[in-house]
């Protein structure tokens, strides 16, 4: 198991080795002693990553618990929301700007955030029950539409088909999935609604965006099919109540925690070998008696050989999913891990905090 390094000790000076190679570097730890003779090489760090160092803070721009952070799909941007109603917006790599600060869009905590997959714009959802499309490129709204009678938990985006339209669904508390069309020059109205008869928590698509997947207070994950507009199946195994929904980068599994603080992967092949479709049940991230809605991923470099959930004992715990086994327990955080999310491209795990900090942290490659 492999932990987060500790923060340098206080008089230590901290060096980048120079080299042509953007990955694989290296860091230097330095001592800074005043004896010339106690002056020596501590340790050497593999670097992994184009990151100024291997934990980087992202800190100052909320004043409250952040509930969701997502990597852009270019993995050069990162979108934070909080309960305090902002979304902040990062650059990735150095030198980290917070670069905006939207404060405006909502009247409520934002629970949950999705950058667009080929547009400037980034889709949230809030408290205030409503669903808000705003244009990065002006940091204006385009479109707010009160999608739903309660709180909305959960947002995700996905391509509908071959015709080029992207498709948003949201979850919410007033037990209702529904599902919107993207684009600044979508329709208000909802293009589908499903009821589920419970809050739901969670939503997610599946690959080819025929399905959704919707976890719910009935601590079932409910497979409803867009085409027919009915529900077809649900997947059980959770004994509480799902609190998030993650596809893993090849469409076949879904990575789902829960408030019991077990975390299931679902096998979702339309043949699966299993006849509960349960593929792992992973422990280790606990849940907490706070009730957030803690939000897991999948890793994309490695094609999603390990997931990430993070849990109320201010880690973040990783596992390889081939083995069930934990890989990482990251620490770092002063308050509960909300939400992590892998980079698309390297070895980058982003993690979220109720602390209200961001943390950016290498990782070593998965073996292949």
């Amino acid at each position: 198991m492999s932990k987060r390094a500790g923060a340098p000790q206080q008089g230590a000076l901290i060096k980048r080795a120079r080299s042509s190679e953007p990955e694989g570097n290296q860091q230097l730890a330095i001592s800074s002693s005043n004896d010339e003779r106690q002056k020596a090489l501590i340790r050497t760090v593999k670097r992994t990553s184009n990151l100024d160092a291997p934990i980087v803070s992202l800190a100052g721009a909320h004043s409250a618990e952040i509930l969701s952070a997502r990597f852009d799909p270019s993995g050069q941007n990162i979108a934070a929301c909080s309960a305090d109603r902002g979304i902040s917006l990062w650059r990735t790599y150095p030198p980290n700007t917070n670069y905006g600060l939207l404060t405006s869009l909502h009247k409520a905590p934002v629970l949950d955030i999705q950058w667009s997959l080929f547009s400037p714009l980034i889709y949230s959802v809030s408290a205030d029950h409503t669903l808000a499309y705003t244009d990065l490129s002006t940091g204006q709204r385009v479109r707010k539409i009160r999608a739903h009678r309660e709180m909305i938990n959960s947002v995700d985006r996905t391509l509908a088909g071959g015709a080029g339209v992207e498709l948003i669904v949201t979850g919410s508390d007033d037990g209702t999935v529904r599902v919107w069309e993207g684009g600044d020059e979508g329709k208000k109205d909802a293009v589908a609604v499903f009821e589920i008869g419970c809050p739901v928590t969670s939503v997610a698509w599946s690959a080819d965006g025929a399905n959704i997947y919707a976890g719910a207070l009935d601590n079932d994950i409910h497979i409803l099919d867009l085409r027919k507009q009915e529900q077809v199946s649900v997947l059980q195994g959770h004994t509480d109540t799902p609190t998030s929904l993650a596809l893993s980068p090849n469409g076949a599994f879904l990575l789902s925690p829960s408030f019991s603080s077990q975390t299931v992967i679902y096998d979702i092949r339309p043949f699966s070998p299993s006849p509960n479709r349960i593929h792992r049940v992973l422990t280790g991230a606990p849940a907490g008696f706070e009730n957030a809605l803690l939000k897991g991923a999948w890793s994309k470099e490695d094609d999603g050989r390990r997931v990430a959930v993070g849990g109320a004992d201010r880690t973040v715990t990783i596992w390889d999913v081939d083995s069930g086994k934990i890989a990482y327990k990251l620490p770092g955080h002063k308050g509960t891990v909300t939400a992590v999310d892998f980079h698309p491209k390297e070895p980058i795990i982003l993690t979220a905090s109720k602390d209200g900090t961001l943390l950016l942290g290498e990782i070593e490659p998965s073996v292949v």
